[in-house]
């Protein structure tokens, strides 16, 4: 079986000088993937032995990275993730599974599809398209209810003026 890989971030920098690799991750909460047991990076698996949540980035310890001029290699690199992989929270979803979702109302109404993902200060702004006007939707539980990305499905809650 294939796996199926999704870019989760870049690589950006050092950290220390034991190999240590700062992760800056597409994901809002980088605490979701302290679990992953692999990253893959050009091509290669590296087994994840440490990793821990520092000022919004997430620094790992690779196998076979044991000093800062091996870490250096990995500087700038894009990193991938299994989407299956076993150490994710459940009910996990990675941004680039919902670009494409239907989006519809509490009440059934489509209003289009999810198109772009805004990062904002305070929070991600989901962009939704369709045949009425361009919406934009605060990626936050009380206008988000629910996302079904292997249905293809995001429900939201829309307040008036949306």
């Amino acid at each position: 079986m294939e796996r199926e890989l999704i870019e989760i971030g870049r690589i950006v920098n050092t950290h220390g000088i034991k190999g240590e690799l700062k992760l800056l991750p597409y994901e809002e909460r980088p605490e979701d993937l302290r679990g992953l047991g692999s990253l893959f990076i050009d091509g290669r698996e590296l087994k994840i032995l440490s990793s821990r949540v520092h000022k919004g980035a997430l620094l790992v310890m690779l196998e076979g990275v044991q000093d800062m001029n091996a870490a250096l290699e990995y500087k700038g690199r894009a990193a991938f993730a299994d989407a299956d992989d076993p150490g994710l929270p459940e009910g996990f979803v990675f941004l680039d599974e919902l670009f494409g979702c239907a989006v519809y109302t509490e009440e059934g109404e489509l209003l289009g599809t999810l198109e772009e993902i805004i990062d904002s200060p305070a929070n991600q702004v989901y962009v939704v398209r369709g045949e009425g006007p361009e919406r934009l939707i605060p990626a936050i539980p009380e206008f988000v209810v629910n996302v079904d990305a292997e249905a293809g499905e995001i429900t939201v809650r829309l307040i008036p003026g949306m």
